[in-house]
C-alpha cells in the first residue's frame, strides 16, 4: 500500500473500489482509530459467520456494534474494544453461537494483531425474528 500527503492535509490511497482518504480531521476522511477499530470488527464478523455457518447456523445478517476506550493520558490510544453482535437467522443454539464467538477472535488475524495491546470483549443477542 502506498499512501501520499495531499495538499488539503490527508493521506489517500488508492484501492480497488477507489480512493480512500484517511485524516486527523473526521470531516475531511476516515481517521485511523476508525480503520482500525472496523478492521477489527469486520475481521471478526466475518471469521464469526463462518464458524456459526460451519456448525450449521443460518446467518441472514450480522450487525457489529463497536463500543471503543480510548485513553487521553496515553497518545489517545485504543484501550479497549469491545463488539456486540446481533444475529439475525435460524438454528442459533446459545452454547453453539457462544463457542463460535470466541473462536472467532481466536482466528481473526486483526484481532490477533491487537490482542496483547488492546483489551477485546464480545457479547451477542440473536434477533427475535429467527425463520
Amino acid at each position: 500500500m502506498q499512501f501520499q500527503y495531499t495538499d488539503e492535509n490527508v493521506f489517500e490511497t488508492e484501492c480497488q473500489f477507489g480512493t480512500m482518504t484517511i485524516s486527523g480531521d473526521e470531516s475531511k476522511g476516515f481517521r485511523p482509530y476508525e480503520l482500525m477499530v472496523s478492521s477489527i470488527a469486520v475481521c471478526s464478523g466475518n471469521v464469526f459467520r463462518k464458524v456459526l455457518e460451519k456448525q450449521r447456523m443460518t446467518v441472514r445478517d450480522i450487525k457489529v456494534d463497536a463500543d471503543i476506550k480510548r485513553d487521553p493520558e496515553e497518545a489517545n490510544r485504543i484501550t479497549h474494544i469491545h463488539l456486540h453482535y446481533t444475529l439475525h437467522g435460524a438454528g442459533f443454539v446459545d452454547k453453539k453461537v457462544e463457542k463460535a464467538m470466541h473462536l472467532a477472535q481466536k482466528n481473526c488475524p486483526m484481532s490477533q494483531s491487537v490482542k496483547d495491546s488492546i483489551a477485546l470483549s464480545e457479547s451477542y443477542t440473536i434477533a427475535e425474528n429467527q425463520e
